[in-house]
This record gives structure tokens, C-alpha cells and sequence, in this order.
């Protein structure tokens, strides 16, 4: 893949930009600004080179949600100016202007791959760039329409999500794969691969009730998909064993319990204490540490585990590297944001490429 910061020639150059700006927005404002920090490398190697720049982004799954509250907080970085695509005029444009376009979704085209909107786009801009790593697996016009139609080259955002999560897939040893979430069945690939090249895994989360349950251990009324693991997974010494869960019983009372000890009406809802406290003691054995995904029900607010997890990982020493919406969002209530080598802005995407 080609990068933007090989070319030295943009002057006057109208660049077409998309990046990753879906945040978090609460009654008007930008709760979490991680995503747009990230796209500022690109934008500002575009402005000191006298591009026009154009950008284009999504936010939340609403049609009708805006990205104002983005250009705002963007607007405390560079000068922009927000509006919509239909009232964009690329010949009034001076070089070194910024342009955040509303939300791409809007237009039913994006998410349909649509090449008459591919061909839109291209024809009001001279040169594109992707840089939004977050929606890179996704079939969309702005992802796999609008290269076949003009010039395209990656960002710096993209080049260093793509470059980290490559070494990441030949790390230094010991290395330890943290996965957490759900979905088992389709993370089966991912598993898979990372026996083979990494020393150690645990996983957490709906994944851990998926282990237990084809283990034959009571789980309850866990969250679990068909509790059907395949015998290199379930019988692979690579694969750490939990001991005991943080279980809610139906009467609501919260508990931590021995993995033999689930009753019928009990829901695991985290990691055990004893189990937390193992894992966060091995992680300083480990020179290498990749970590996607919560590993309890993060959405109820069980996330303790993942929160004494989270503090360990960035005092063990290893080379650190996370990612997923739910793993950031904790580690950056926590303010260890900064303490981690590298923070991919991709959950899905950081998934998929692994895989």
C-alpha cells in the first residue's frame, strides 16, 4: 500500500480524506475524543503541504445523527469549516482549507457501496485518502468504491495501525493474546491462528462461558452461543484455565464462586478474584501483551476485571498493544491511555486484520 507522506507534491491538491470520527456524543458534545486526536497526524501533514482538504466520516448508526459536535471539537485543533456535501464547492477553496463534510451515512449510498457515489466524490476531488482503520473491513463506498475510481493512498493514522498490528503477529516471546467479548464461533479462525504464534491466551467474556460450558462446568443462565469448542482449542496448554467467576444469582445477588460451583440460576457476569489475580501476576513474564475485548458483562457494568487488568498490563514492562471500543473506554476512564504502547482505534477492524 502506498502512504500520503510519500508524496511531497500537494499543493493545490484537492484531497478527499476519510477518516474515523465515530466518538461517543452526549447532548450535543464529544464525550470521548480519542478518534479525533488520531486523525490530526494526516490532516496536518495535508495542511503543511497546501492540500485543499475534504474529509468524510460517519457517526452512531442513526441516519439523522450529525457530526456538528465533531467539527466543534475538531475546531479546537485546526481550522475547519463543516457543511453539507451539497453545498461543497472545491473551486472556492484556498490551500491549506479544511472541510469536514456531515455525516456520510446519510446517504444511503455509502453503506450499499454505490458507485455513483464513489464516482461523486471523485469527480469534485483530485487525490484520496483512508485513514479511517475503524471501518476498513466493512464493504462500504468510502472503503472499496472510491479507490476504483481515482488515486488512494493510506494515512498515517492507517500506516501505523497497519505496521503495529503486522509485528504484533510476530512478536517477541513470551507473548500473551488477550481476547474478550463474545462471539466465539466466529473468533474460532483468530484462536486458532494465535496458538500457533503466540505463547500463551486467555480468553475472557462470553468466550470464557463457551470453554466452560464444552467443558462440561454448569453455566448457569450465561450468555453462551452453543457451547460447542473444538478439542484443539479446548485440550491446547496454550489456553489459560479460569478458577473461579463472578457470578449474579436470580435473586440479584452478586458473588464470586469456584468454576464447579455455578448453580442453575446463576449468571457469570465477570472473572473470578482468584483468576484476576493469577493472570495479573503472569503478565510481567511476558514481553510481548495484544488485548481486544472486555472480559466481563461490560455493558451492565461489570468490569472490574477488566479494569485490574487493564493497570497491570501497563505496569508489566511487555510491549502493550489494544484495542476494541469497550477495552479503550475502560482504559481511558482509567487515565492509562498513555501508558500503553499502542492504542488501535479498531475493534472489528483490528480483528480482522489480525485474522
Amino acid at each position: 500500500m502506498k502512504y500520503i507522506d510519500e508524496r511531497n507534491d500537494l499543493e493545490g491538491k484537492v484531497v478527499l480524506v476519510r477518516s474515523g470520527l465515530n466518538v461517543p456524543v452526549q447532548n450535543g458534545a464529544v464525550q470521548n475524543d480519542f478518534r479525533i486526536r488520531k486523525a490530526l497526524p494526516t490532516l496536518k501533514f495535508l495542511i503543511d503541504q497546501g492540500a485543499k482538504i475534504v474529509i468524510i466520516a460517519h457517526i452512531g448508526r442513526d441516519k439523522g445523527d450529525t457530526l456538528h459536535p465533531v467539527s466543534v471539537e475538531m475546531g479546537k485543533h485546526i481550522d475547519l469549516s463543516f457543511m453539507r456535501r451539497s453545498e461543497l464547492d472545491t473551486e472556492k477553496m484556498n490551500n491549506g482549507d479544511v472541510i469536514l463534510l456531515e455525516n456520510l451515512r446519510q446517504d444511503y449510498r455509502e453503506t450499499h457501496n454505490h458507485d455513483s457515489l464513489s464516482e461523486d466524490f471523485a469527480s469534485m476531488t483530485d487525490i484520496f485518502v483512508q485513514d479511517a482503520f475503524e471501518v476498513c473491513h466493512r464493504e462500504h463506498a468510502s472503503v472499496v468504491g472510491i479507490p476504483k475510481f481515482m488515486e488512494s493512498y493510506g494515512g498515517l493514522l492507517l500506516k501505523e495501525e497497519v505496521e503495529t498490528l503486522s509485528n504484533a503477529l510476530t512478536p517477541e516471546h513470551p507473548a500473551l493474546f488477550i481476547l474478550g467479548g463474545a462471539k466465539l464461533a466466529t473468533k474460532k479462525p483468530l484462536v486458532e491462528k494465535f496458538l500457533e504464534i503466540y505463547d500463551s491466551i486467555f480468553l475472557g467474556g462470553t468466550l470464557q462461558n463457551e470453554i466452560l460450558a464444552a467443558k462440561g462446568f454448569n453455566i448457569g443462565k450465561s450468555v453462551v452461543e452453543d457451547g460447542e469448542v473444538e478439542q484443539n482449542i479446548l485440550e491446547n496448554h496454550k489456553v489459560q484455565d479460569v478458577i473461579d467467576v463472578l457470578v449474579e444469582s436470580s435473586e440479584g445477588v452478586v458473588s464470586t464462586v469456584s468454576v464447579n460451583e455455578v448453580k442453575d440460576g446463576d449468571r457469570i457476569v465477570d472473572m473470578g478474584s482468584g483468576t484476576t489475580e493469577i493472570v495479573s501476576k503472569s503478565l510481567s513474564s511476558y514481553k510481548t501483551i495484544l488485548w481486544n475485548g472486555p472480559l466481563g458483562w461490560y455493558e451492565r457494568g461489570f468490569d472490574a476485571a477488566t479494569v485490574t487488568i487493564a493497570r497491570a498490563i501497563s505496569k508489566s514492562g511487555a510491549k502493550t498493544i489494544i484495542g476494541g471500543g469497550d477495552t479503550v473506554a475502560v482504559v481511558q476512564k482509567e487515565g492509562l491511555e498513555g501508558e500503553f504502547d499502542f492504542v488501535s482505534t479498531g475493534g472489528g477492524a483490528m480483528l480482522k486484520f489480525l485474522q
